[in-house]
């Protein structure tokens, strides 16, 4: 499935094929293995990691990274009968991964879809954030979705900047999820590429 909107500053060309998913400059596919040294540049980084934690901390050891990759590998085919999962995220260009996205049911209940992504600090400054957070909103709404979320930890004004860049929509802050203070964005369905963006 190709979607292609006219848009602003960012492509809205996305293309699902399964469960992959490209955009004009990254491909989400699902985790491998031996992407463990790859995922390591992530959440070994402090910069990535100090945003993550109480859900996840930094990684500081290869052997603890592969046992963390080799879960989300045997999680990827579990059938939750929603759009959730994790995805490895490769620069198109280059076939180096430098990144992860997911989708995942928030706490406690699961019941609200948030979304994620975490890049290499290599790999800022580009737009890769919206570009693949954009891409799994598509992901999601077209299985059936009506709305997903991204909570954003007070301070982490990159992550603010991106929910925006995506089309979110500031809906408030609350300690609902994760129980931390959060600033809480929604993308619903019919505003994903809205002429505005």
């Amino acid at each position: 499935m190709v979607l292609t909107h006219p848009g602003g500053e960012m492509s809205h060309q996305v293309t699902i094929d399964g469960t992959t998913i490209e955009t004009p400059r990254l491909r989400l596919r699902h985790w491998q293995v031996d992407d463990a040294i790859g995922a390591l540049a992530i959440y070994g980084e402090a910069e990535v990691s100090r945003w993550l934690a109480p859900a996840m901390g930094r990684i500081d050891e290869p052997e603890q990274m592969r046992a963390i990759v080799e879960r989300w590998v045997a999680e990827q085919d579990a059938e939750t009968g929603r759009p959730t999962g994790r995805w490895a995220i490769d620069d198109l260009d280059s076939g180096e991964l430098i990144g992860s996205g997911q989708i995942l049911g928030l706490p406690p209940e699961g019941e609200d879809l948030e979304l994620g992504y975490q890049f290499a600090p290599s790999a800022w400054g580009r737009g890769l954030g919206s570009e693949a957070g954009h891409a799994l909103a598509h992901y999601a709404f077209s299985h059936d979705e009506e709305e997903v979320f991204a909570v954003v930890r007070p301070g982490n004004h990159r992550g603010t900047r991106t929910a925006r860049q995506i089309g979110m929509e500031w809906v408030g802050e609350t300690t609902k999820y994760y129980g931390l203070k959060l600033q809480v964005f929604r993308l619903r369905k019919g505003d994903l590429d809205a002429p505005n963006q």
